[in-house]
C-alpha cells in the first residue's frame, strides 16, 4: 500500500460516524448490509449516511452492490488487510511482537498505579 492510500483510508476512518459505519460493516462480514439497515442501526439520516458511505467507498474501504431496489455495502477486507499490514510491516524493528504483547499483558494484570503525592508550594 502506498502512503497516499494509507493516509486517505485513515482520514476516512478519522470521523465518528464513518468509523461506526465501517465497524458495523466489518461485523456484518462479506455479505454486508443494506443502506437502510445501516441507517437504522446507527440512527443516521439517509443523506448523512450516503455522504459517509461515499467517502468510505472513495477511500477504498467499502464496496457497494445493487440488488434490486436496494444497495448493499460491505467492507473491503483486502484493503483493510493491506492497511493493517502497512501500519505493522516494520513493527518492533522486524522482531516478533509476541514477547512485547505478553509483557504488556503481564504488566497489566494486577498492576496498580500509585498516585504521586502533590507538591506543596
Amino acid at each position: 500500500m502506498e502512503l497516499s492510500h494509507a493516509v486517505e483510508a485513515l482520514s476516512a476512518l478519522a470521523q465518528e460516524s464513518r468509523l461506526s459505519i465501517y465497524r458495523l460493516l466489518v461485523e456484518a462480514g462479506p455479505e454486508g448490509l443494506s443502506a437502510g439497515r445501516i441507517a437504522e442501526e446507527l440512527e443516521l439520516p439517509p443523506a448523512t449516511l450516503s455522504f459517509h458511505l461515499s467517502h468510505l467507498t472513495r477511500a477504498g474501504l467499502t464496496h457497494a452492490r445493487q440488488d434490486g431496489r436496494f444497495v448493499f455495502y460491505s467492507a473491503d477486507f483486502q484493503n483493510m488487510s493491506a492497511l493493517v499490514g502497512y501500519l505493522t510491516e516494520n513493527c518492533c524493528g522486524g522482531r516478533s511482537c509476541a514477547a512485547s504483547d505478553a509483557m504488556l499483558a503481564k504488566k497489566g494484570k494486577g498492576h496498580e498505579t500509585l498516585s504521586r503525592p502533590r507538591r506543596r508550594t
